[in-house]
């Protein structure tokens, strides 16, 4: 077997944690699997897996090496693909926010995977930094302003925000008409997981950008914890429309401060710019670019038209 080949069986048993399901999936015996595992870790002198009775995992050494296989053997793919001229093929890794991914890229994947049928995606939800290259990732996607980075970030639309709280909150504590109105009034905050830091509440004024912070009844890190707070009335919060246009229609959110919005926030797609763009990472670009396109006008839209 050579050094290739050896680096796809070392990917499968990674991703089966088995070596017997990984030497079913490549159709060689089993004893072939575990040899040829022994000895990459013979001639690379380090651990690269942890056995136990139940399950194979990858070592810390394990992990960084099954990444750079990742990226090695795609290039190779991807090389090979360039110059046959051959449709765009394999497996795409994507990092995504999970609830901006389920509203403006999975309704549209059953037409996406019928024009490329021959890419498998892999989609991974979570809002931390993402090394790309390291973590054998082919692009992310990302909401609101980036930090400076050595990655290209296309963005691909411009989210509406507004300010809400639910009718029970605004009896209780009074509809602010003004920022002025806001003294008095609690937030659910979104607390940064890096400096545990509460975001405060921001608005438009006269084309200028104010922020106001306001003490939080509840402060959490993750968006499906954050509507849920809204929604049980535990104090003002600013989202993006679409997140809540079914509550406004329904009346069991209210819009606030209307003529002074929080500022929009652009979505991105990053990927590396270090290494060249594949075949399937270029179609998936531009396919969710025209896709964020699309639905987020009609997303304001129906935004704007919610009285």
């Amino acid at each position: 077997m050579d050094r290739f080949d050896a680096m796809r069986l070392f990917i499968r048993v990674v991703e089966r944690r088995s070596f017997t399901q990984a030497a079913h999936d490549m159709e060689v015996p089993r004893s072939t699997c575990t040899k040829v595992i022994r000895e990459l870790e013979t001639r690379l002198g380090t651990r690269l897996l942890q056995r136990t009775t139940r399950v194979v995992r990858p070592t810390l050494d394990g992990e960084a090496y099954y990444h750079r296989c990742l990226g090695i053997l795609g290039d190779i793919e991807d090389a090979d693909g360039a110059f046959l001229g051959a449709t765009p093929k394999g497996l795409l890794r994507v990092e995504v926010q999970g609830t901006i991914a389920r509203h403006f890229l999975l309704p549209a994947l059953p037409a996406f995977f019928e024009r490329y049928p021959d890419i498998e995606l892999s989609l991974s939800e979570s809002d931390r930094w993402v090394d790309l290259v390291q973590e054998g990732v082919d692009c992310a996607l990302r909401w609101g302003h980036l930090r400076d980075s050595e990655l290209v970030a296309r963005q691909v639309a411009m989210l509406d925000r507004l300010t809400c709280a639910t009718p029970e909150y605004l009896a209780r504590h009074g509809k602010p008409e003004t920022l002025e109105d806001l003294h008095g009034h609690r937030v659910v905050g979104i607390r940064s997981i890096t400096t545990g830091t509460v975001t405060p509440l921001e608005f438009i004024v006269d084309g200028r950008q104010h922020a106001v912070s306001l003490p939080s009844t509840l402060s959490v890190t993750g968006t499906e914890s954050y509507l849920a707070g809204i929604r049980l009335g535990l104090g003002i919060a600013q989202v993006p429309a679409f997140h809540v246009e079914e509550d406004l229609r329904r009346g069991t959110l209210v819009e606030l401060l209307r003529g002074t919005p929080p500022p929009s926030m652009p979505v991105s797609l990053l990927y590396s710019r270090t290494r060249q763009l594949s075949p399937r990472v270029r179609v998936f670009l531009d396919w969710a670019a025209r896709e964020f396109a699309a639905r987020a006008a009609s997303s304001a839209h129906a935004h704007r038209g919610i009285p």
